[in-house]
């Protein structure tokens, strides 16, 4: 099933995600932002079709056979019901079907050489006409986009020319040529900006959807959790003895988790930013931008000179485990550490690597703070890393500083 259009039940005007039921067939929503475009040129194909017909009554008497170009109209009248019912409902905007097409409508132009003598043909358009021909060019813009609609034009044109076995380069005189490639830019045009548009408004609605779920999380994690923290790390310290160091602890994930929620909402703003100017493809961003944006006085930050593209999910996941690390850098590696991060293009994998200059990590430091309840480094650094399939390297000892190498792939489908 072609993803314009799924069976549907519910909502006899519309989609939530803007899908439109088709007039006619209650069943069918139309989720394709070139649908629109797609019904409007079927309208085009049925009165091609009528032109096409009365062109053929017209002049089969002037054929050399006759019958068997009434038979080849059969098959013309078959192909445009099939592929106006197909592109109308949506199931037909595939490349086959449209290949289909192209092919079908060139055997038909060249069938003239079959069913007309070189005399007539070269006084006449071919018998399917060019105007019926002309809806396998808006097929290939609508569904390619205007170099494709350009190309198939073209088609059309040398098409013609064969049958009429010349070539009249005085466009002033025969600019057919020139209104079906410019139809087909136009077209092609049209639905490349409205793919667009809807992308535009998807990433849109997505940045609406994404800031209210954390404003949802921030209301319950502020009313619940960090009250709770917040609490026991104030009267733990004032009870004193056994109870300070649970006052420490609590004050620690207090403020992990206001940086998790802080950096969630940071993340995929500055990543929506990034990949909505990456010619509408909101799915993927250029990582070399999104970790530049972590660069600070105690940052520095190593990238290619060219993009590094990688899918939303694995930019903002590198993104917050990277926040994650330069965090414990600036909070335990000692006063004016600094931090270095590089990142590594790898053909079908990046690598992305950031050390600090500190104190480095006492052994077995890690495996306590993970036995205390602290799970600051397990899950906000390795367990992101490993959440996207990738691989995890820590090299750290006392006075020489924290290494972290990850390794993932770029997430693109």
């Amino acid at each position: 099933m072609n993803e314009g259009f799924r069976a549907s039940s519910e909502r006899p005007t519309g989609g939530a995600d803007g899908g439109r039921v088709l007039p006619g067939f209650p069943g069918i929503v139309d989720a394709d932002p070139v649908g629109p475009l797609w019904r409007g040129a079927q309208l085009f194909r049925a009165v091609s079709y009528c032109y096409a017909l009365g062109f053929h009554i017209a002049v089969n008497d002037d054929l050399t056979h006759s019958g068997v170009a009434w038979a080849l109209f059969g098959v013309l009248t078959v192909v445009t019901a099939a592929c106006g019912v197909g592109y109308y409902r949506g199931f037909a905007r595939t490349r086959y079907w449209v290949a289909g097409e192209i092919t079908v409508v060139v055997a038909l132009m060249l069938s003239t050489m079959l069913v007309a003598d070189d005399h007539w043909a070269l006084g006449n358009q071919t018998w399917p006409t060019t105007l019926w021909a002309t809806n396998a060019m808006i097929s290939a813009a609508l569904l390619w986009g205007p170099w494709s609609g350009i190309e198939t034009g073209l088609v059309i044109g040398a098409s013609s020319t064969i049958v009429k076995g010349t070539f009249d380069p005085n466009l002033g005189r025969n600019a057919t040529i020139i209104v079906i490639v410019a139809a087909g830019l136009a077209v092609g045009i049209a639905g490349s900006t409205a793919r667009r548009l809807h992308e535009t408004l998807s990433a849109a609605e997505r940045r609406a959807a994404a800031a209210e779920e954390r404003e949802r999380l921030a209301r319950q994690v502020h009313d619940g959790v960090l009250q709770t923290l917040a609490y026991i790390a104030k009267h733990g310290r004032e009870i004193g003895g056994p109870s300070t160091r649970l006052a420490e602890l609590a004050g620690e994930q207090e403020r992990a988790l206001r940086m998790m929620i802080a950096d969630i909402g940071e993340a995929d703003t500055q990543i929506v930013a990034v990949a909505d100017d990456a010619a509408g493809d909101t799915d993927t961003v250029d990582l070399t931008v999104v970790l530049r944006g972590l660069a600070a006085d105690d940052v520095s930050v190593s990238a290619p000179g060219t993009p590094v593209p990688v899918g939303r999910e694995v930019a903002g996941e590198l993104r917050a485990a990277l926040t994650n690390a330069i965090a414990n850098t600036r909070t335990h590696a000692g006063p004016g550490a600094r931090s270095y991060v590089l990142l590594e293009d790898l053909d079908d994998e990046v690598v992305v690597s950031v050390r600090d200059d500190g104190v480095g990590i006492e052994p077995g430091r890690l495996e306590q703070a993970r036995r205390d309840g602290r799970m600051g480094v397990s899950k906000s650094i390795v367990g992101r890393i490993e959440a996207l399939g990738g691989r995890v390297l820590l090299v750290s000892s006392p006075g020489a500083g924290t290494e972290w190498e990850w390794t993932v792939d770029r997430g693109m489908s």
